[in-house]
């Protein structure tokens, strides 16, 4: 089925279905019974809970239970999952509890009060403000960079400095050294704001207790079944077999998604309460006070240079917001520290990582998880040290590279490469972007009042991180299959690309294969997506799963040609021999496997095949991006008008699907550098709350972005494989970073904060002209 193969640019099979409305997503459905939740929601960012009066809301029509923090506790329910082995600079730990519904205390606007279960949804928010809560207002801290100044307020009594955890990496002696050494120090302190998923889809959740067997169902939007079941056992007190976790369609997660949330273990509590299945559903409003942010960290960076332009060492201390909680997945920034490091020599390397709580909505994982910031800092601080010195900023980049010859290359933090073409991937982007002919293009610019600018970064993140994915492939009697993956798409597209490598392996039509994910009793096993896996890990389970169905249909066709096995030739979904005349298709094949007089004896009836692949290391996709961009001098509004993407995915499994990603990918850094901005006032109140005030990246935002690969297929997976999920984001940040101060350069302007917005340019602009 070539037209199907790897490496060609199939259009996603789901998507026929979810355009006509065929979707099933949690707000789609509908259970015998179902009553409706809603949660009352702290107005405060910090307060004492001295007393609530639920009543009322008892009484109202409708209304069939209303949940407190004292019914949370009296039900002996655990916490909601936390992440452990986090210690503080002195070695202690502090590991806050993180009960569904609060009791005493709430620590940001959007903490959970109560819980109200009635007939109707509508039924339930009416109720809900009939809940009378007696708040005492306690002081609240906002601000990640003043989190752990004296006197600050504190989110928890038992963590007197709001210091949650310090992570340490690299060799301080080694990287001291370094800059005692250097000829040239640049540093500066770099800030990355808070911003929010906004996925498409807001979280959902709907809880069915059956009290006949004591079992629990959940149909969640979430990112891992099997994982997810796993938290959820010791919160309800059961065995993961008496949980069934169901995710259907997923309208966008990028990471926020993959907690268990406090409305999972709700509608759960609820429904065994009332004996009725329960929902809830974010409403957009809602999505701002509860999901978990992002981002939000503060970086003190230095870079040392010798005179040639050499990095000699890098010194990073950051501080990192976590929020009101701790959620799992945490620490958000420190897991991909590594991405520091670039695509470069630098031979010393620390950073220290300093975690803090606030009164704000806890802080999780988001596309890139720590490589689009870290990769933000590295590539801001090489283009500030090419400012200084007088170097080209691609000059000064290419000094610095790893050779293809280097690897495997261990970097001075944390992360060893296996493959790349670095400065081959910046060449072939020079010459995609046109950068010979730029400063003519910024001339013309200059006559129309615009201000153009160039941004370039070359970056590299780790994807795929070590870990397992399953896959069951299951023929039936008439020949078409059931294929059972590990992986839950949010809309990046595995139905497509498994099935590609099915039709590839196995020569199979995509319309005689249907796809199963996201349910726990019906997929053996799985870890589900996150981290850029699912290609790498879920492709090379079904790409072994395929290797063991060909094994034994090999054997059964063997033994219906009556030749034997090494005779056996497999090709485009034919079997064959030089020794007959005859063949056989797979289909043919899967048919005679259900007939066990048909079988060699001994052989198990049917074609079926379970896999698990196992990742024992991740691999590093990388690319390099430069985007083109003008500013409006009188009104500082910024329009880019070209971007250009080079990247290394190693095997390209369907350049369509990949395009797809890098483009989303950009849209969402571009957004952050940009527009997306969360804000909170002194007191805690979120100040971007709706779409009215938090900017989203719109198709007019952001020119056609030109997409090539190099690729350099990687060794650590039977595909050659590397992830391509967040490498978008990953280069967009300093790309457009650099852009910006690149068109701003000959005012004296070295950064811009981001969100670069109109206002901010503008006045940027206003303040270096009255210089």
């Amino acid at each position: 089925m070539g037209e199907f193969a790897i490496g060609q640019s199939v259009s996603r099979f789901e998507d026929p279905r979810l355009l006509k409305g065929g979707g099933r997503y949690v707000g789609d459905m509908v259970l015998p019974g179902m009553a409706f939740g809603h949660v009352l929601r702290s107005p405060h960012a910090h307060a004492r809970i001295r007393g609530i009066d639920t009543a009322a809301a008892k009484a109202a029509p409708g209304v069939l239970a209303v949940l407190t923090g004292a019914d949370w506790q009296a039900a002996g329910w655990g916490d909601l999952p936390v992440p452990g082995g986090l210690t503080r600079r002195d070695g202690s730990a502090f590991k806050p509890p993180y009960p569904a519904l609060t009791k005493d205390r709430v620590r940001w606007v959007g903490d959970y009060v109560a819980f109200v279960v009635a007939e109707r949804y509508t039924q339930a928010m009416d109720a809900a403000e009939l809940i009378a809560v007696d708040y005492e207002l306690l002081p609240a801290i906002v601000s990640t960079a003043q989190a752990s100044a004296s006197g600050a307020p504190r989110v928890w009594d038992g963590c007197a400095d709001n210091i949650g955890f310090v992570q340490l990496f690299g060799d301080k002696a080694a990287t001291e050294a370094a800059f005692a050494k250097a000829d040239h120090v640049v540093k500066h302190r770099l800030v990355i704001n808070r911003v929010t998923a906004a996925s498409m889809e807001p979280r959902g959740a709907l809880g069915d207790y059956n009290a006949t067997d004591g079992r629990y169902t959940i149909y969640a939007t979430l990112q891992r079944v099997h994982p997810y079941r796993s938290e959820l056992a010791p919160i309800l007190k059961v065995p993961e077999s008496k949980i069934r976790v169901v995710a259907g369609d997923i309208g966008g997660s990028f990471g926020m998604k993959s907690a268990v949330y406090n409305e999972v273990a709700l509608v759960l509590l609820a429904s065994k309460t009332v004996g009725r299945p329960v929902k809830w559903t974010s409403t957009r409003s809602e999505a701002f006070l509860s999901d978990a942010q992002a981002r939000d960290n503060v970086t003190e960076a230095e870079l040392a240079l010798d005179k040639q332009g050499n990095f000699l060492g890098m010194r990073v201390k950051t501080i990192a917001s976590i929020g009101a909680y701790l959620q799992t997945g945490m620490p958000a920034f420190t897991g991909n520290i590594g991405t520091l490091a670039g695509v470069y020599r630098t031979p010393a390397m620390h950073a220290d990582v300093t975690a803090v709580f606030t009164h704000t909505n806890p802080v999780r994982p988001y596309r890139g998880n720590g490589r689009p910031e870290a990769a933000y800092v590295i590539e801001r601080l090489v283009d500030l040290a090419a400012d200084e010195l007088g170097i080209d900023p691609a000059e000064l980049r290419r000094r610095n590279y790893i050779a293809p010859a280097a690897m495997p290359f261990k970097t001075a933090l944390t992360f060893t490469y296996d493959s790349g073409e670095f400065e081959k991937s910046m060449d072939i982007a020079l010459e995609l972007a046109d950068v010979a002919g730029f400063e003519q293009r910024r001339a013309q610019s200059r006559k129309h009042g615009k201000l153009r600018g160039i941004g370039l970064s070359n970056t590299i993140e780790r994807a795929a991180a070590a870990g397992f994915e399953g896959a069951e492939i299951r023929f039936d009697k008439s020949g078409t299959v059931t294929l059972f993956a590990g992986s839950v798409t949010q809309g990046q597209g595995h139905e497509t690309i498994f099935k590609q490598i099915m039709c590839d392996r196995l020569g199979l039509d995509p319309n005689d294969v249907h796809y199963v994910q996201g349910d726990t009793d019906q997929v053996f096993i799985g870890e589900g997506t996150g981290g850029s896996r699912s290609a790498t890990i879920g492709g090379a389970a079904v790409d072994m799963a395929a290797d063991k169905i060909t094994a034994k249909a090999k054997l059964i066709a063997a033994h219906a040609l009556k030749v034997d096995t090494t005779d056996i030739n497999f090709a485009d979904g034919v079997f064959s021999s030089p020794k007959t005349n005859r063949t056989l298709t797979i289909k043919e094949v899967a048919k005679e496997a259900m007939e066990p007089a048909k079988l060699p004896k001994g052989m198990d009836v049917g074609l079926i095949a379970t896999a698990t692949y196992v990742a024992p290391v991740q691999n590093f996709p990388n690319g390099c991006h430069i985007c083109e961009l003008e500013i409006d001098q009188d009104t500082g509004s910024v329009e880019i008008v070209r971007y250009s993407v080079v990247d290394d995915v190693g095997t390209v499994l369907n350049p369509l699907l990949l395009k797809g990603q890098i483009v989303g990918g950009v849209a969402q850094g571009v957004g952050q550098i940009l527009m997306e901005d969360i804000q909170f006032d002194g007191d805690g109140q979120i100040l971007t709350g709706s779409f009215m005030d938090y900017a989203m990246p719109r198709a007019t935002d952001i020119s056609a972005v030109e997409v090539k690969s190099n690729p350099v297929p990687t060794r650590t997976n039977p595909l050659g494989v590397k992830g391509a999920g967040e490498a978008g984001c990953v280069g967009a940040m300093p790309a457009v970073a650099n852009a910006l101060v690149d068109a701003l350069s000959h005012l004296g302007i070295r950064h811009v904060e981001m969100p670069a917005t109109p206002e901010r340019l503008w006045r940027a602009m206003q303040q270096s002209q009255a210089k």
